[in-house]
């Protein structure tokens, strides 16, 4: 789908003013007028951006070096689309980034407004507030206000994320992206929390990445059985019905999961809304071949081993790719893209 003037015109304007809110962090650490609160944050994310140079190998760009106060609580919003029997989400090419599963908006109402326009060709639509991304070092990239409420793991694992897609981005190939961002960040937290003899906190982290594991395992196992469904050619008002009771279905093996948790309430809010094929698309593009690289991380040895292994995998053909990586994630190798900007939902 190609991008009208308007949209190009919208994201020119909304980076300019993210550069034009932008400030040097350094500039803000040395001033006496910098709240406490502030300067301790803007602190964690220097000396984060540090460790993933020196400990991670990743590149010393021009990303996290400023701060932004965007005076809003998302830097931009994305909005995410499927045709309402099918669970492959539209797409839009962008220059250099390649094919992509959403628009992503710096304004709130015309995000609404998109959203409205899909919903009333028939599409299922959802809209998710994004805190911050990443333009892959073309630019450079703030820290926005709208992080700096995370607790610290999430903080420094977002740097660690966002500057691994600088060190490795295949265009048009998101859900291959997002997971080699995110086994890095993994891997940053963990060796983060040991260099300050915090290793007992991992193990609360890697419980929250087990449960979020699990959150991904449940939708991932939903995908092939409404595709199935859509493929039978049942009567539409057949299929509206066979699809509201598999997205029941959903949520009612949402709450044996979160019975197994303990009652861990951490993704009621996801499961409240009524669900439909574009969450599931939405959610898809984050987690799907993670599990396949990190067990290429596990037998790399080392994060420079498993960098040369990444680069390696990322000269294939993308269904190469994702049969050597993603088989787990039900063999789709339609990559979904990342957009003209990698972006962190919360």
């Amino acid at each position: 789908m190609a991008l009208p003037g308007c949209y190009v015109l919208q994201a020119a304007a909304g980076q300019a003013e993210v550069l034009s809110r932008s400030e040097p962090i350094e500039k803000l650490l040395a001033d006496p007028a910098t709240p406490a609160p502030l300067r301790a944050r803007l602190d964690l994310v220097a000396e984060a951006r540090r460790f993933a140079i020196e400990e991670l190998g990743l590149a010393d760009g021009r990303s996290f070096r400023k701060y932004a106060d965007l005076g809003r609580p998302y830097a931009v919003w994305n909005v995410v689309a499927a045709p309402e029997f099918s669970v492959t989400p539209r797409r839009w090419c962008y220059p250099v980034a390649g094919c992509v599963a959403y628009r992503g908006y710096f304004d709130e109402a015309r995000a609404e407004a998109t959203a409205r326009r899909l919903d009333a060709r028939g599409d299922d639509v959802t809209i998710g507030g994004v805190a911050t991304y990443s333009t892959l070092g073309y630019l450079p990239d703030p820290v926005f206000n709208t992080m700096l409420g995370w607790r610290e793991t999430r903080l420094v694992g977002t740097v660690f994320h966002e500057l691994a897609h600088e060190r490795l981005y295949v265009p048009g190939d998101s859900e291959f992206n997002e997971a080699f961002a995110s086994v890095v960040e993994q891997e940053g937290v963990r060796r983060w929390l040991a260099a300050r003899g915090r290793d007992g906190e991992f193990e609360a982290y890697r419980a929250a990445l087990a449960r979020k594991a699990e959150f991904a395992g449940l939708l991932r196992e939903a995908r092939p059985r409404l595709r199935r469904l859509y493929a039978f050619g049942a009567p539409s008002t057949q299929l509206w019905a066979d699809k509201q009771r598999e997205f029941g279905r959903l949520k009612f093996e949402y709450t044996l999961l979160r019975a197994r948790w303990g009652g861990y309430a951490g993704y009621d809010a996801w499961f409240a809304r009524p669900l439909n094929n574009a969450h599931l698309a939405a959610v898809a593009t984050y987690h799907d071949c993670v599990p396949g690289l990190q067990r290429e991380l596990e037998a790399a040895g080392s994060l420079e081993a498993f960098y040369a292994r990444a680069d390696e995998l990322a000269t294939l053909a993308l269904a190469e790719r994702h049969a050597a990586v993603c088989r787990e994630a039900e063999g789709m190798v339609g990559g979904l893209g990342s957009g003209p900007v990698s972006s962190r939902s919360t």
